[in-house]
């Protein structure tokens, strides 16, 4: 397996991706994007791209807010993420740049490509697919849901799964509903898998905060996985 940084452009932002595949790739392969959660693209999102080169695919972990900042502290986790969540269509260009990018990478089958985000990443890609890009299914695990103010009417062309912990603190049960709703009203393949006794960031083994109601959950992180494999399954092999 081989592994680079790989740079690319929203407007004059330089974005720091990171890229995991396979050492020989005789013909093109399905690929993951990875995006991360408000803490920026840290070890855990490479992580994850690298699990995804090992089973087979090209994992690549994109970088939300330039030059792969990662950040501690939760006021500047905030600082970073929040103007991102104030204007949906400044974050949704970012992470079609990060598309755009991994569909052009040499041993990339553009045909199949997924996209999986964690927490504010999750947001991500669920607005990715609401933008119409051209990608297979996207996966928000404890994402958070709410759709932008102004809902657009192009169709989405995705397959999307929702991982919830039903005890999440920041996505309520009235917007799982609203987000189910947004779903069906636009004829979208969707599903979501909730878990009960389940916090947010119930996959992070470092979550540990109990005012922020993060924690980790090694079932439901269990359940989770052989959900998400048995979607990419779906998604690139039928």
């Amino acid at each position: 397996m081989q592994t680079a940084e790989l740079d690319y452009w929203d407007n004059d932002l330089c974005c720091r991706g990171f890229i995991a595949y396979p050492k020989k790739i005789m013909d093109p392969r399905p690929a993951v994007l990875i995006a991360h959660d408000w803490g920026g693209r840290g070890d855990d999102a490479c992580a994850r791209a690298i699990y995804w080169a090992q089973q087979g695919y090209i994992g690549f972990a994109l970088d939300m807010y330039g030059d792969a900042q990662v950040v501690e502290d939760k006021t500047k986790k905030r600082s970073l993420m929040t103007p991102l969540l104030e204007h949906r269509t400044i974050l949704t260009q970012r992470i079609k740049a990060a598309l755009t990018t991994l569909s052009q990478v040499s041993g990339v089958d553009n045909t199949r490509i997924a996209a999986i985000g964690y927490c504010f990443g999750g947001l991500c890609v669920l607005d990715l697919a609401r933008s119409g890009a051209p990608i297979k299914g996207v996966v928000s695990v404890h994402g958070l849901l709410h759709a932008p103010r102004e809902e657009s009417s192009v169709a989405i062309r995705a397959k999307i799964l929702v991982l919830h912990g039903y005890d999440d603190p920041l996505v309520k049960p009235e917007a799982v509903r609203d987000f189910g709703n947004e779903m069906t009203r636009k004829k979208v393949d969707w599903q979501i898998h909730i878990y009960g006794n389940t916090a947010h960031s119930f996959t992070n083994p470092h979550a540990n905060d109990t005012e922020m109601g993060l924690h980790f959950n090694p079932v439901a992180n269990k359940r989770a996985e052989r959900t998400l494999q048995n979607f990419l399954n779906e998604l690139f092999i039928g």
